[in-house]
């Protein structure tokens, strides 16, 4: 069974722009997973730990034939792929990719939690997903519903489109 599943990515650390459009070409690699919209560039101030630089975000939308913890797994092999180090919690990164919707479903799994339990709190994460979801009643309801009663005030400015290089 085929599932649509939106993705959060993000990075502050060296080529930001670039390690996006690495992530992207990397989940297009990833058997199980089809990557079927991605957002524009926003930049961002720090969520959490404001003391870093700024980030790059987009939201990915795809469909997966992966269960949940597979598709977690794939994203993780993706983020060392591309040098991720957890060191700080919110701190810098080169590159995070979180599920943040799987269609309806609401999971609550040790290592996995969906919607993602921090999306409604942050702009980032619900702008870019909002651009993409559009023709996706479920999904769009449930972030309109969150941009309705989220209170973040941060910053966050479109920059410019994702330029995939499709080979």
């Amino acid at each position: 069974m085929t599932e649509h599943v939106y993705l959060s990515i993000g990075g502050n650390i060296g080529d930001r722009e670039a390690n996006l459009r690495a992530a992207v070409t990397e989940l297009q690699a990833q058997p199980g997973v089809n990557v079927t919209a991605v957002s524009a560039i926003y930049e961002t101030e720090p969520w959490g730990n404001r003391d870093q630089a700024n980030f790059n975000n987009i939201a990915v939308a795809l469909t997966t034939t992966l269960t949940p913890l597979a598709l977690l797994a794939t994203l993780h092999a993706v983020e060392q792929a591309l040098h991720r180090e957890r060191l700080i919690h919110w701190g810098p990164r080169t590159i995070d990719l979180d599920i943040v919707y799987w269609g309806e479903r609401v999971l609550d799994l040790p290592d996995l939690q969906v919607p993602h339990p921090h999306a409604a709190e942050r702009n980032f994460v619900l702008l870019p997903v909002q651009e993409i979801a559009q023709d996706d009643p479920a999904v769009l309801r449930q972030v309109q519903a969150a941009l309705a009663e989220n209170k973040d005030t941060s910053w966050i400015n479109k920059v410019g489109e994702l330029v995939l290089n499709n080979d």
